[in-house]
């Protein structure tokens, strides 16, 4: 595809739980003293969605902000995309659930889901802006919401520790001059398949392999030190040859929007950045690691603080479970 492709973001809205759970209480769950979850792991706090707080009730609630931000009517738009990395239910997914209840059952407006875990949002306005450059839509309406809490092993605090819930949704327009995606790249390096897995929910493991089975294969596993070996080989290189492709400079990028995976990882952004690291946006310590939430949430954030400026450039960046690596340049 040639770029640029014209793109603009016309809103953006959130959601995050009303039940914010400090560190000082996986401090104690942990048997651990007070600090040590905050020290270890860098959390202050995390968002945890009660049982009414389902994702597509965390997705309608950003969805319809963003798009008030827009000052979009409910249905004038082209498309729904959900791009969550755990869906709310195999069957139908997410996208249908969000689309009726923002009261679209009779619209007509198509829906789809798009899952690259934790890169499921930047593949989706990927999708979404080769779509627009063919002319199928025109305006889309893209959301992520992730409920981590449900599959969390308390077991494990190098695991359950750091994620959050939340959603987040923007609604995308094509234009023909000025905001554009200037560039994308994605990569799979597949040998990583068993460092982060959730089992349960397909027809991996099956209700006649017993309660035991189905109960063990619900809980997330994550290889973190493996998965941050694996994409940290790899990402220079990958955000090196996005920023080329987009005819500009690491020194041209306004705002890097990361994957908010850990602090550890947001400090090797920062690294890789070197100077005025304060362009990467960081909002880990406050809501973790919201599996594809979290970069959107992250987006989110700097345009509230007034980031995006019109004509700065964003890179869009982060890695997920497979494992696999993504970046976007975009034009703002």
């Amino acid at each position: 595809m040639t770029y640029p492709i014209g793109f603009a973001l016309r809103g953006f809205g959130r959601y995050l739980p009303a039940s914010q759970q400090p560190s000082q209480s996986l401090d104690s769950l942990y048997g651990q003293p007070p600090g040590w979850t905050e020290a270890r792991f860098g959390i202050t706090s995390r968002p945890i969605a009660s049982r009414a707080e389902t994702s597509s009730v965390m997705a309608a609630h950003a969805c319809r902000e963003a798009l008030a931000d827009a000052g979009w009517e409910e249905e004038a738009f082209d498309v729904l995309v959900g791009a969550c990395g755990v869906m709310e239910q195999p069957i139908p997914g997410t996208s249908v659930l969000v689309h009726n209840a923002l009261g679209l059952a009779k619209s007509g407006i198509p829906c789809l889901d798009v899952n690259m875990t934790c890169l499921s949002f930047v593949a989706a306005l990927d999708q979404v802006s080769l779509a627009m450059k063919a002319g199928r839509y025109r305006r889309a309406l893209v959301f992520s919401s992730d409920i981590a809490s449900a599959g969390l092993d308390y077991d494990h605090p190098e695991m359950s520790a750091i994620f959050g819930d939340g959603a987040a949704a923007v609604c995308v327009e094509a234009c023909d001059d000025g905001p554009a995606v200037l560039a994308a790249r994605f990569k799979t390096l597949s040998q990583g398949k068993d460092l982060a897995h959730l089992r349960a929910g397909g027809t991996g493991v099956r209700i006649a392999d017993g309660f035991d089975s189905l109960s063990q294969a619900a809980r997330f596993h994550m290889d973190a030190f493996g998965i941050f070996k694996a994409a940290g080989r790899h990402l220079p290189q990958l955000m090196a040859d996005t920023v080329n492709d987009a005819g500009v400079t690491m020194e041209d990028i306004d705002t890097f929007i990361c994957h908010q995976a850990s602090a550890p990882g947001l400090e090797y952004m920062r690294h890789l950045v070197k100077t005025r690291p304060e362009r990467v946006v960081d909002i880990f310590s406050s809501c973790g690691n919201q599996i594809a939430a979290s970069l959107p949430n992250a987006l989110y954030v700097a345009h509230s603080d007034g980031r995006l400026t019109p004509g700065s450039h964003a890179l869009l960046v982060g890695t997920s479970a497979g494992v696999s690596l993504g970046a976007m340049v975009l034009r703002l």
